[in-house]
Parts: structure tokens; sequence; C-alpha cells
């Protein structure tokens, strides 16, 4: 078979997406895919000059068009902002954004700021967002998740010493199980939607960056010795939003050695990333933090 590429995607003129982070990275090149494909995609990003600079690269010679719209997935109050000011249906959303192994922080809530913003900030949007959601909705997940463990005790690493890159592996491991739970959910529901689940492998990006430690020259080398592009990386998530008849529930990532680069297709995950007890034991303390309970209900589809 021929490998997948940005180039099949198919025409998504008339489609709406939500992708999280779109301003730079993975975010930023799949926007960019997508509205050469003819959609419509809204920018939601902390940072809207970086935001109005970005939709402006990529509207030269775009087919579809951009909006740009302020999310700050560390910030609930944000979050339920964006959601207030929306209007219309939204074909897929993308929960995109991310911070990577940083030094301890909080969110204006209080959160771990890792498991904050790359999940509890996403399952707070994805709830307020799912009676629009018509099509499916993507999480971005990561290899490390393979490193994470769900402390459900301790999810916001309050009596734990924290750990950078073990708080990422759990920030990315929940990410990764709130995809699989929001399938089941839509399963027993009979909802027409999909919750898929993808990888960027290892993607040159501003991730790298941002430690504020000495690994971020470590990260660096490695970000030309054997990283793929941010345009390679965003080749999981465009195979994940837009593949017409992929199944819910599938995990897309590289599908090179160790899943680090190459074409995408659909990769597995951790057995504890399966764990269905696990699963809605998250779910249901990530509604409890955030004060949001997604509904779920059948023929959700406009």
């Amino acid at each position: 078979m021929t490998a997948w590429t940005a180039a099949d995607i198919g025409d998504q003129s008339g489609r709406t997406f939500v992708i999280t982070g779109a301003n730079s990275g993975i975010g930023l090149e799949a926007s960019r895919e997508l509205v050469r494909a003819g959609a419509h995609v809204v920018l939601a990003v902390r940072d809207t000059e970086k935001g109005a600079r970005a939709a402006e690269e990529i509207g030269e010679g775009a087919r579809g068009t951009t909006d740009v719209r302020r999310l700050d997935l560390a910030d609930l109050a944000s979050v339920r902002a964006f959601v207030a000011d929306f209007e219309g249906p939204v074909d897929v959303l993308v929960n995109n954004a991310g911070l990577m192994a940083i030094p301890e922080r909080r969110t204006v809530d209080g959160f771990e700021m890792q498991v904050g913003t790359n999940f509890l900030g996403h399952f707070a949007l994805t709830g307020l967002l799912l009676d629009v959601i018509t099509d499916r909705v993507v999480t971005l997940s990561s290899v490390a998740h393979r490193l994470g463990s769900i402390d459900l005790s301790d999810l916001n690493w309050r009596r734990r010493r924290y750990q950078r890159w073990l708080a990422y592996g759990q920030s990315k491991l929940a990410d990764l199980m709130f995809a699989y739970e929001l399938e089941h959910r839509f399963v027993a529901a009979g909802s027409p939607l999909r919750s898929m689940a993808a990888h960027p492998g290892y993607s040159a990006t501003n991730l790298q960056s941002r430690t504020e430690s000495v690994q971020d020259l470590g990260m660096s080398v490695l970000n030309k010795v054997i990283a793929q592009g941010p345009s390679m990386g965003a080749q999981p998530t465009l195979y994940a939003a837009t593949v017409p008849d992929l199944p819910g529930g599938t995990y897309v990532g590289p599908s090179g050695f160790q899943e680090i680069s190459g074409p995408p297709v659909p990769v597995g995950s951790t057995v504890a990333s399966h764990d269905r007890a696990t699963q809605a034991a998250l779910w249901d303390l990530a509604a409890e933090l955030t004060g949001v309970t997604p509904h779920v209900r059948a023929g959700a589809r406009s």
C-alpha cells in the first residue's frame, strides 16, 4: 500500500475544525493542510497576536478560511468563555495544545500545569463543546504515555515529589485514556460521534525548548539528529481527523521504528491505557475537578 500523506486528505469544504495550540508546531501544520483542503479552521490559542500571524501565514494561497479565538487551557474561565462565544457546529475538535517536561507550576485553578493544560483543560473544552460536535474528537497523546501512571489520589502532584517527565507521562496517558473512555461512552449511547487519539512521534517543535533546563540543549541536538519536522509530525493528527471510515477508538502514530517517525498508521498503546476501571475513574475525577460533566447523547450529529 502507498503511504498516506496530507495529499490524501479529501475535500474539506464546508467543514469546521477547532484546533487548540494552532499557532505553532503540529497545530500550525495541521491547520495549514486543512485550510489548503478547503476547511474553516478555528485557531484556538492563548496568544491571539501569534495566532493572527499564523493565520496570515496560512492564508497565503489557501482555499479555506481561518478564525483566531483566545483560549487558555490553564484557566477554566477562559475555556468557558471560549465556548460561550462560539457559534455554530464543529465537525472536528482537535485537542492538540500541550506542555512538556516544564518546571513545577500551577494553573489558575490550582492544577499541576501539565495535567491541567494537557488533560483537564481539554476535558473541559470537549465536554462543553460536545453538543455541537458533529463528527469526531481527536486528542493528542505521546509515546511518553508509556512513562506515565495515573495516580487518582494525587493527580495534581500535591503530595508526591514533582518529577517533570513523570508528570508529562501521566498527562499524556490521561489524554489517551480520556480518548478511549470517550469512545466507550459514544458507543454505549449509540452516538454517531467518534473519538480518536494521535501522537506525532519525535517531532522537532518548540516543546523541546521549554523545559528551562540543560535538557533543552540535549533535545536541540536530538531534534537535528533523529526528529522529523512538524509537517510530518502533523500527519497522524490529520489522518485521525480526516480519514472518513476510520473506526472510533483508533490511535494513530508514525509507522517507523519505535514510532519515532514515518507515515501515519493505527498503532497500539500500553496495557495500562486500556484499563477500563481507571478510564472511568479518571473521567469522574476530571468532571469533579473541572466542574464539567460531558453529556454524551445518542444522535448527536446535527
